[in-house]
């Protein structure tokens, strides 16, 4: 690698965090604006998918967080190369591979599930690692829906630990329902194994995917309501693992899948780089100087007022609360 300004392609990308040398690595770190990680399982998703189904997603679409990997140009650049493209510089770490599995996939050969308590503390320890290698900006790509709650709670607890910026992407959620119905049609695709997960498998390793193995398996309907909600069944019905009407699943649906949510991710990952970065955390209750609420009592022994902090060299945390994850 022949210094810092050789290590990514021209205007940005990724480099793969597994090839720096140690010695080169803090240089690195300084240059970039941010890193990823795809997190992904290793699960049944019926004879059709590979095993792999949720590394394969969270790999190709982390893979294309910066310039991307299907030709797309990123901001300042013309597909014609008139133009030099700008983007990002990321550094892309090695997959989380396994991952808790829901009740319903864990009895299927092939799903490797690990405990939700382990995959919390594991999934903590991995991030707060690539942070402290000199990665505040962490961009999380999910390939794999029950990560959403314990990546979640691993960032919420190296948030209070570190200065980070972590931002957590579900690829899944890249493209909106209204858009897969006018993809698909009216019957449902987005389910576990189904025509929209089978589609974005196709866009990035065809080749992996078996159309010819299963029939159609029509999903439990929703629930009647438009208000959101998650349930959690045992064993829905009808259900081998998976369900969904695979025959509305395409190559060419896939290179569809692929293009919008990939170009989703990058406006999201140009829109978070661009981003002031967050306050260091700070363990006081009450950042110092902050004015009290009406009627606090007021202590008489020379100890600081109700709620105020005893420490005076940590600096006050800012930003907003967080948003609620969707």
């Amino acid at each position: 690698m022949d210094g810092v300004s050789a290590a990514w392609p021209a205007g940005g990308g990724l480099v793969p965090a597994a090839r720096i040398p140690g010695g080169e690595l803090a240089a690195l770190a300084a240059a970039a604006d941010f890193a990823v990680l795809p997190v992904g399982a290793v699960e049944w998703h019926g004879p059709h998918l590979p095993l792999g189904t949720d590394l394969i997603l969270a790999e190709g679409f982390a893979a294309e967080s910066a310039l991307g990997g299907d030709g797309a140009v990123p901001s300042g650049g013309t597909p014609d190369g008139t133009a030099t493209p700008t983007g990002p510089r990321g550094v892309l770490f090695p997959a989380v591979p396994y991952a808790a599995c829901p009740g319903q996939t864990r009895p299927w050969p092939g799903t490797v599930a690990i405990r939700p308590e382990i995959a919390v503390g594991y999934l903590a320890d991995v991030i707060e690692g690539i942070v402290a290698a000199g990665f505040p900006r962490l961009l999380i790509v999910n390939g794999h829906d029950a990560n959403m709650s314990t990546v979640r709670a691993a960032m919420e607890w190296v948030s209070g630990r570190r200065t980070a910026s972590l931002l957590l992407v579900n690829w899944f959620q890249l493209v909106t329902p209204a858009e897969t119905t006018e993809l698909y049609g009216p019957l449902p695709a987005r389910g576990h194994g189904g025509a929209y997960e089978t589609s974005g498998v196709l866009g990035f390793d065809p080749d992996a995917v078996r159309l010819d193995a299963v029939a159609d398996l029509p999903p439990k309907p929703k629930l009647p309501v438009t208000h959101p909600y998650v349930l959690v069944e045992s064993r829905p019905d009808p259900w081998q693992g998976w369900s969904g009407h695979i025959s509305l699943a395409d190559e060419e649906a896939g290179r569809r899948v692929r293009h919008l949510a990939g170009a989703r991710l990058r406006e999201v990952v140009a829109a978070w780089v661009a981003a002031p970065p967050p306050a260091p955390p700070t363990d006081a209750p009450l950042p110092t100087g902050t004015s009290q609420p009406t009627g606090a009592p007021q202590p008489t022994d020379g100890s600081p007022p109700t709620g105020a902090s005893r420490r005076t060299d940590v600096p006050a945390a800012g930003g907003a609360e967080p948003e609620e994850a969707p």
